[in-house]
């Protein structure tokens, strides 16, 4: 497989899976602001100030804060929105990550199922539509839940007609790197919304929950902790839950598998295949020393910002194994 088509397959799946993402971490926002004591009038001054504080938080997790000052007059919901979901210029907005996966695709459209391509064209249109139109005329909700079904009918197509070949496993590489980043961007990003900025205040609770919904684990959650709602029960499923889908330890151990599975027939690709499953096993050891009560004694987000770190560097990793092979060996 030409390095190319490889590093094509792997955005695709990452920027599929940070649009989901971003909806999923907006839309949940929204319901973040319903948690907000009411401020008196003679507070409003304050509460603006604050409320601009965290709409700066979702534009340090989502795109860059100097790229978007430098384009808004302030951290205001209506601007931070349109930054995250129908700015072109932002190369992390929801219409950027589709038409760039949907660009990528395109260049393979003979190498891969033609389902594919009818679901991601058919998104991009979508999307198209409602940038013209404005998305604003709609429900908030109802938007990003939508955005989130044309996600999952990408990845369902995905997961049913693509052959188990290198292709796929490039396409899921990506698609669980960039879910382990940003459950954690997620995480990260909410604690900064709790009043007093950390998990271990009394506020916390509703937020971790907020958190469990953007990433539609609260009912798998019961299920494992129907009766302790705490919120070191709700960080360790989030990061260490070996069978929730969207933790971090689950969708490392995923893109851990998928690179184990690469057929390397070349000795040197072979060689930059097993120092990148090195780095990933790294990461797994580090998952598997934390313990409940190291959760509860990080009171600084240190453990997420440190994992967060880890799988940027995992993405480079992965960048210089695979798809700059020139680079990588001058």
């Amino acid at each position: 497989m030409l390095n190319r088509n490889a590093e094509a397959l792997c955005w695709i799946g990452r920027y599929m899976e940070r649009t989901e993402n971003h909806a999923r971490f907006v839309d949940v926002l929204y319901h973040l602001q319903q948690l907000q004591p009411r401020e008196a009038v003679d507070d409003r001054l304050r509460s603006e100030v604050d409320n601009a504080g965290k709409w700066a938080l979702v534009v340090g997790a989502i795109g860059d804060r100097k790229e978007f000052e430098s384009a808004y007059d302030g951290y205001y919901e209506d601007d931070v929105l349109q930054y995250v979901t129908m700015d072109r210029a932002n190369p992390n907005s929801m219409l950027s990550c589709v038409s760039a996966a949907r660009a990528n695709l395109r260049t393979l459209r003979e190498k891969l199922p033609g389902e594919l391509w009818d679901a991601l064209n058919g998104m991009y249109l979508w999307l198209r539509e409602r940038q013209e139109d404005g998305w604003r005329k709609e429900a908030p909700h109802a938007f990003f839940r939508q955005m989130k079904d044309w996600a999952s009918l990408f990845q369902g197509y995905s997961q049913s007609v693509m052959p188990r070949e290198n292709e796929w496993r490039f396409l899921e590489c990506g698609r669980y790197l960039e879910r382990m980043e940003n459950t954690l961007r997620i995480l990260q990003a909410v604690r900064g919304w709790v009043p007093g900025g950390g998990w271990h205040e009394p506020e916390a609770y509703p937020y971790l929950q907020a958190v469990l919904r953007s990433i539609s684990g609260y009912d798998s959650f019961r299920r494992y902790h129907a009766d302790g709602l705490g919120v070191d029960a709700i960080m360790e499923f989030v990061l260490l839950n070996a069978a929730f889908p969207r933790s971090v330890q689950y969708s490392l151990r995923k893109m851990d598998a998928h690179l184990s599975l690469l057929e390397a027939q070349e000795p040197a690709m072979r060689a930059r295949r097993d120092k990148l499953l090195r780095s990933s096993a790294r990461v797994l050891a580090d998952l598997a020393c934390l313990e409940r009560d190291d959760l509860l004694l990080d009171r600084d987000g240190r453990i997420v910002a440190h994992l967060l770190e880890q799988s940027r560097q995992l993405g480079a990793a992965m960048e210089a194994a695979f798809f700059r092979l020139g680079e990588a060996t001058a």
